[in-house]
C-alpha cells in the first residue's frame, strides 16, 4: 500500500512540475508576441520622428505672409503684404506664400489646410505626445483666417493674390517685394468649383480640429465650408486662373466629393452623404494624391464609411483598393515604380510631393483596415495586409530623412547632411532684421540667386522635391524641380511622421526580445 501511495505522490509532484513549466513557456511565448507586436521590422528605426515631426510644423511659420504675431519662432522673416486686397478694399493680408516665391495661391493653400487638419484630427494624440498640437492648430489657424477673409461673400472667394508672372521675375525677400498684388477671384458669374470646394473641405476639416479648443471658431469654420460648397456645386466650372502654375488637370468633381466627404465627417449631415453617394460614379481610379487631384483621400475617407457599415459606398472602397494596389512593389497592377533606392517616382517635378501625399493616404488607410479587421488589399494574386501597407509608407518617410542611397536628409535641417541652397527668395537672401536696406527685383537675382554659398537663412523644416529617378541629387539653388519647398509637401508629411511616434527604436526591441527569451 505504502508503494502506491509513494507512486502516485511521485505522478502528482511531476505533474505540477510539468504544468508550472508550461505555463512559464506560455508567459514567455505570450511576451516574445507582445514584443513582436511592438517591435515589427517597420518598427525599428533610427530617425526622430518627434524632430521631424516638430521642423516639418515649424516650416509653416517661414512661409507666413502678413502681420507676423508676437510668438513668431522664425526670426528671419518679418512682416509682409501688409495691404494684400486694398485694390478692392477687402482685407486679404496674412495667409502662405506657397512655396518660394511670395505669391498666395488660394487653391493649393487650402489643400495644403486640408493635409494639416486631417493630420491633426487623425493623429492628435502623437501629435499632442511630441508638444505640438498647438502649433498645428496655430498653422492651421494661419491658414483657415485667410480663407475666412477670402470668402467675402457667399457667392465671392479670392482665390490668388499676387501675379505669377511677374513675381517669377523677381528674386526678393516678401519683406521688399514690390511687384503688383493683383488679385484672382471666382464668383456665380465666373466660377472655379475646384478652389471653391478645396476651401470648403479645408474648412470642414479645420473644424473637426477646433471642435474643442474653440468651438465658436469651429462652428463658424462650418458655415463658411457649408457656403462654400454650395458656390461650387450650384455654380460649376473649372477653375483655370492659377494656370500655368496651377492648372485643373483632373477637373473638379474630385474636389466636389472630397468636400462632400469632409462635409459629412464634420457635420455628419446625411445631406452630404447622399451627395457622395449619388454622385458615385464620379470616382476614378487613380495613382497619385495631389493639390490637383482628390479621389485617393475622398476614397479612403469614405471606405472607412463603407467599412462601418454604409454598404452601398463600395465604389469609394474599391477606388481606394485600386490606389494601394498602384503603389504597392509586387502588385501585378502597380503604375508607379520606385527608385532604386526605393523612392516612389511619379514624375520628375517636385516628386516629393506625391511621395508625402501617397504615404498620408497608405498610413491612414491601413488604420482603417486595421481597425476594421480586413485582410489587406488584395492586387491580383498578392495581398497586402495593412501591416505591409504602413511599412512601405514607412520606408518612404524614412528615405526622405536620410536611409537613402545618398544618406541626406531632404528636409532642411534634419540630420548631419541636408540641402543648403534651397530656391526660395526669403531664405536664400540675408534677413531684413541683419540688412535692412532694400533688395531690389534684379539685385537678388544677381547677388544672391546666382551664388554658390549656402542659404544664410536655414529654413528649417522644409522639404526639397527631392532626388531624380535614380536617386540624384544636386544641391544647386537654380534647379527648381528638385530644390524648391512647398506648404502642400509639408503639409502631407505631418500625418505619416506622426503616425510613427512611440514606435520602439532598434535597442529597445532588441532588449524586450532578449528579455522575452531569458
Amino acid at each position: 500500500m505504502a508503494s502506491y501511495v509513494v507512486i502516485w505522490l511521485v505522478v502528482i509532484f511531476s505533474c505540477i512540475l510539468y504544468f508550472a513549466k508550461s505555463n512559464n513557456e506560455n508567459n514567455n511565448s505570450s511576451n516574445i508576441n507582445n514584443n513582436q507586436l511592438i517591435c515589427s521590422n517597420s518598427d525599428t528605426s533610427t530617425h526622430d520622428y518627434k524632430d521631424a515631426l516638430n521642423k516639418s510644423i515649424f516650416f509653416f511659420e517661414g512661409q507666413r505672409s502678413g502681420k507676423l504675431p508676437a510668438g513668431q519662432r522664425v526670426k528671419w522673416r518679418a512682416d509682409s503684404a501688409l495691404s494684400d486686397g486694398k485694390l478692392e478694399n477687402v482685407n486679404l493680408s496674412g495667409g502662405y506664400y506657397d512655396a518660394g516665391d511670395n505669391v498666395k495661391f488660394g487653391w493649393p493653400m487650402a489643400f495644403s489646410i486640408s493635409l494639416l487638419s486631417w493630420a491633426a484630427s487623425e493623429y492628435k494624440n502623437e501629435i499632442n505626445s511630441a508638444n505640438q498640437l498647438k502649433n498645428i492648430q496655430n498653422a492651421i489657424r494661419w491658414g483657415t483666417d485667410f480663407l475666412l477673409r477670402a470668402h467675402t461673400s457667399s457667392s465671392t472667394l479670392y482665390a490668388q493674390v499676387g501675379d505669377g508672372n511677374r513675381d517669377h521675375q523677381c528674386w526678393e525677400r516678401p519683406e521688399d517685394m514690390d511687384t503688383p498684388r493683383t488679385l484672382y477671384k471666382i464668383s456665380s458669374t465666373s466660377p472655379g468649383s475646384e478652389v471653391a470646394a478645396e476651401s470648403a473641405a479645408a474648412l470642414a476639416a479645420a473644424s473637426i480640429v477646433f471642435r474643442e479648443a474653440d468651438s465658436n471658431y469651429s462652428a463658424r469654420l462650418l458655415r463658411h465650408s457649408k457656403s462654400l460648397f454650395e458656390l461650387a456645386d450650384k455654380y460649376r466650372g473649372s477653375y483655370q486662373g492659377s494656370c500655368p502654375f496651377y492648372c485643373s488637370y483632373s477637373g473638379y468633381q474630385d474636389e466636389l466629393l472630397w468636400a462632400a466627404a469632409w462635409l459629412y465627417k464634420a457635420s455628419g449631415d446625411s445631406t452630404y452623404l447622399n451627395y457622395v453617394t449619388t454622385n458615385q460614379a464620379w470616382s476614378q481610379s487613380v495613382s497619385e494624391f495631389s493639390w490637383d487631384n482628390k479621389f485617393a483621400g475622398a476614397q479612403t475617407l469614405l471606405a472607412k464609411e463603407f467599412l462601418g457599415g454604409k454598404t452601398n459606398l463600395s465604389k469609394y472602397k474599391n477606388g481606394a483598393d485600386s490606389f494601394v494596389c498602384s503603389l504597392m512593389p509586387g502588385s501585378s497592377s502597380v503604375q508607379i515604380k520606385t527608385t532604386p533606392g526605393g523612392l516612389l517616382y511619379t514624375r520628375d517635378s517636385s516628386n516629393i510631393q506625391y511621395v508625402t501625399s501617397a504615404s498620408m493616404v497608405l498610413v491612414v488607410y491601413s488604420k482603417i483596415l486595421e481597425a476594421a479587421r480586413v485582410n489587406g488589399v488584395r492586387c491580383g494574386s498578392v495581398n497586402f495586409s495593412a501591416s505591409k501597407i504602413y511599412d512601405f509608407a514607412k520606408s518612404q518617410v524614412d528615405y526622405i530623412l536620410g536611409s537613402n542611397p545618398l544618406k541626406m536628409s531632404y528636409m532642411v535641417g534634419f540630420g548631419p547632411k541636408y540641402p543648403t541652397q534651397l530656391h526660395h527668395r526669403g531664405a536664400s537672401i540675408p534677413s531684413i532684421r541683419v540688412d535692412p536696406a532694400k533688395v531690389g527685383c534684379n539685385d537678388g537675382f544677381s547677388n544672391w540667386y546666382s551664388s554658390s554659398n549656402p542659404n544664410p537663412n536655414t529654413h528649417s523644416g522644409a522639404i526639397v522635391g527631392g532626388p531624380d529617378s535614380n536617386d540624384r541629387f544636386t544641391d544647386s539653388r537654380s534647379d527648381f524641380s528638385h530644390m524648391e519647398p512647398t506648404t502642400y509637401i509639408n503639409a502631407a508629411f505631418v500625418g505619416p511622421v506622426a503616425a510613427f511616434i512611440g514606435r520602439r527604436s532598434v535597442q529597445e526591441c532588441s532588449h524586450l526580445k532578449a528579455v522575452a527569451v531569458s
